[in-house]
């Protein structure tokens, strides 16, 4: 048997890399990858669940690597050592904050977020090989826009316009492409609301970054706006995204039940208020930043369900 004592470090030692991985916001990419299964299901009554696994398993390994390597530039601009956070620190922004407090080495998480993609891409391929090239566009987009977007997108300020790419279009159409190896309209426009709130998530995660951010010239759209009008910016979207699926429910583009996501609307009108009063007060912020990404996961869980249910419904 292991010593006591290695049986701990070997405990701490996980604990720290979930921690690294950011492990919770892992439902920015369950729930694309099953709704656009969800869709595919809607649509033509298929469903295959290897296929489903590999893609979300792939999807998750881009997802880490990406959050490892913005955790490891960050760290080389010098961004996570600024004051403001060790005056106040949440999961919800500066980084895992795992680097800056010496817990794991720099070259560690780098190679880790290179190992992480790797893995990734080489599902993607075999799924390719079983499904279509086009998978392989789709994922070059995945991995280089998630590699740069602190040295490159981020600072020109259109970070935010790549999370809502990948995290909803991309991705939906990715696994509805899958299930199906057919292209349609139906998941990039029911991919637009889940885009929507996890580009909102970011969004608000970055009013509390502001300080930080502009001191390193990390321009992101939320430092060039400042943060009151990035504070409106983000109640403008949150209600952009319900009015989108009720015109799109009008128009017939997604199915009734859609309509069943407006039962988060409570919860968003409590973050909108939260955020707008206290923009500038990062702990003030926390309520908000952790209801939004609730908002997200909710909004996204239901619209799964809509497609699901009316799959039945029509089978």
């Amino acid at each position: 048997m292991e010593p006591v004592e290695t049986q701990e470090k070997s405990s701490t030692k996980v604990t720290i890399w979930i921690r690294e991985l950011r492990a919770p916001f892992f439902t920015a990419t369950l729930v694309p990858v099953l709704l656009g299964a969800s869709i595919a299901w809607y649509r033509l009554g298929v469903f295959y669940i290897t296929f489903f696994a590999l893609t979300t398993v792939a999807a998750l390994c881009l997802h880490a690597g990406t959050n490892m390597i913005n955790d490891y530039f960050d760290y080389k601009s010098g961004c996570d050592f600024h004051p403001i956070y060790h005056e106040f620190w949440a999961p919800f922004f500066g980084g895992s904050r795992l680097l800056p407090e010496g817990l794991l080495k720099p070259n560690d998480v780098y190679i880790a977020a290179l190992l992480s993609y790797g893995l990734g891409a080489t599902i993607g391929v075999f799924l390719a090989l079983e499904t279509g090239w086009i998978l392989v566009l789709l994922g070059i987009i995945g991995v280089f826009s998630g590699y740069l977007y602190v040295t490159h997108l981020s600072p020109r300020g259109v970070g935010e316009f790549f999370v809502f790419l990948n995290f909803g279009p991309l991705m939906v159409l990715g696994s509805y492409y899958v299930q199906t190896q057919t292209f349609t309209l139906e998941p990039i426009i029911a991919s637009i609301p889940v885009g929507l709130l996890i580009a909102n998530v970011l969004w608000i995660n970055e009013i509390p970054d502001y300080i930080a951010d502009r001191a390193v010239g990390k321009n992101t759209l939320v430092v060039r706006l400042g943060r009151k009008r990035a504070a409106d910016v983000y109640a403008a979207i949150t209600v952009a995204t319900y009015l989108y699926i009720m015109s799109a429910v009008g128009l017939r583009l997604m199915p009734m039940l859609s309509l069943i996501t407006l039962a988060t609307v409570p919860m968003t009108s409590r973050a909108i208020r939260v955020a707008r009063a206290h923009y500038d007060e990062p702990p003030g912020m926390v309520r908000a930043n952790a209801a939004t990404i609730k908002v997200h996961l909710f909004t996204g869980l239901l619209l799964i369900c809509a497609y699901a249910l009316s799959g039945f419904l029509v089978l």
